[in-house]
């Protein structure tokens, strides 16, 4: 089976599974979204989503969350982990948000990666998700995917956005980087189905015997 086939497949296991793909984490706009992406580094979206209502209560925009002190944030997020680093990241993007931008969250991908605490995969999923442009969030688990579908061979996070964005029609970016998250939570974890049990895994590679061994990113 060539990469051209295994790609059809996966879109079309993908569609049938997943015909809406609803952003994980609750927000109201895109300073709300940037917060809880934030959060959501090295935590689950679940817990972010209990996290956020109590944060946004006190402040649910930059002009409101520049007023509270690091340890008032930290107080709140906590439960989301890397606090200190979390809530001084939101405390001064905030400031610099009221300072350079008006108070807004900008939607050029340049632009939000010179935040505090702003990645590029973090200013990927805001300017997808945010504000509807192209752009293909790649994390860990995304990668590990993409390897073991035969979708990419590179050594990192980085490559495999160039792979997959090279593979996929630029108009189901948005759509496929939320259906390979809800794919690889429900049915080709980490830890778990190793290349060997789901179905997209065993459909594109029938004769896989041993266990995948991904290239650290």
């Amino acid at each position: 089976m060539n990469k051209s086939e295994r790609i059809n497949i996966i879109s079309r296991i993908l569609d049938e599974q997943y015909k809406e793909t609803p952003v994980p984490l609750d927000h109201r706009d895109p300073f709300t979204l940037l917060i809880a992406v934030l959060l959501s580094a090295q935590c689950t979206d679940e817990r972010v989503n209990k996290v956020t209502p109590l944060l946004f209560e006190k402040a649910s925009d930059p002009e409101e969350m520049r007023k509270l002190s690091e340890k008032k944030i930290y107080g709140i997020i906590r439960p989301c982990g890397l606090g200190p680093q979390k809530s001084k990241a939101i405390k001064n993007l905030s400031n610099i948000l009221v300072r350079d931008y008006e108070g807004r969250v900008p939607s050029d991908l340049i632009e939000l990666e010179k935040l505090p605490g702003v990645g590029h995969k973090t200013a990927s999923v805001v300017v997808s998700q945010a504000f509807n442009k192209p752009a293909f969030p790649v994390d860990t688990h995304i990668h590990r995917l993409a390897q073991r579908w035969g979708l990419t061979n590179g050594k990192n996070v980085k490559q495999t956005e160039k792979d997959l964005k090279r593979l996929f029609p630029k108009e189901d970016w948005q759509k496929l980087h939320l259906q390979i998250i809800f794919w690889g939570r429900e049915f080709c974890q980490a830890r778990e189905c190793w290349g060997l049990e789901c179905k997209i895994c065993k459909t594109c590679y029938p004769k896989r015997k041993s266990k995948f061994k991904h290239k650290k990113p």
